[in-house]
């Protein structure tokens, strides 16, 4: 299934002092590959997920299309009087796990998720990406990430989207609070699923709602659950759900 992907270009003399400052992640990652990173609101919560991929004159950021609108709108709120340009770019994202093309880059946020390559095409090879993400517990935008996610409880730390040593960025203050002073109570855990469920479900435990049902490729998917009430036996409806870490 081919990704529904928007590319912003981001060009000036300011442009990396720009992103530095407002991305999760630092942008020294995207100069010789890809960087994933988020921007946030200044209370931590999501806003768009994306990829940053550096070239000569320019960085390329890769965000779902559907968020991409939002992310330009909040990106050109920022610029203030930094020697900094915004643009769609005509550049089209492809992918897949098999050999890599020439120039294709690494996804960096697991191995599984093989390349992208960033050209006039785009496309991919077909593999099962669902089934792909649930197996690895990556969230999507979309399936398990919006507006409401904080990235640590995203596992943003894990995929490798999150920089706690680059200084400060938009929402730092509460990531870092979150990565040094609590315990996460919340977020996203591979599920096994006995039985009919679909995505958006409720789970409950003990008659009391313990998290969501997202992404689902056959028995396993990918669910959002408060973990200090996702123990002993969970369903939706008549299904089982069994948390496997």
């Amino acid at each position: 299934m081919t990704q529904d992907r928007s590319i912003i270009a981001v060009s000036g003399a300011d442009r990396e002092e720009f992103l530095q400052g407002l991305v999760t992640n630092d942008i020294a990652r995207a100069k010789d590959g890809l960087a994933y990173a988020a921007l946030l609101t200044p209370q931590g919560k999501l806003i768009a997920d994306f990829f940053l991929k550096g070239e000569p004159d320019r960085i390329l950021i890769d965000v779902a299309a559907d968020v991409a609108p939002q992310l330009f709108q909040r990106l050109s709120m920022y610029k203030l009087r930094a020697d900094v340009a915004l643009a769609e770019a005509d550049v089209k994202v492809s992918r897949g796990t098999g050999p890599a093309p020439e120039g294709a880059l690494p996804d960096p946020r697991h191995p599984a998720l093989g390349w992208r390559l960033y050209g006039a095409a785009e496309g991919d090879d077909g593999s099962d990406w669902t089934a792909i993400r649930v197996e690895h517990l990556i969230p999507e935008w979309g399936s398990e990430l919006g507006p409401e996610s904080y990235v640590l409880e995203a596992g943003f730390e894990r995929l490798n989207g999150v920089d706690f040593r680059k200084g400060c960025y938009v929402g730092q203050e509460v990531t870092a609070r979150m990565k040094h002073k609590t315990e996460l109570r919340k977020g996203f855990a591979r599920v096994a699923v006995e039985g009919a469920a679909d995505p958006g479900a409720e789970i409950v435990a003990d008659e009391r709602p313990v998290g969501t049902l997202h992404s689902r490729a056959g028995e396993r998917a990918i669910a959002w659950l408060r973990f200090d009430r996702a123990e002993g036996e969970m369903r939706i409806g008549e299904a089982r759900v069994i948390r496997l870490d």
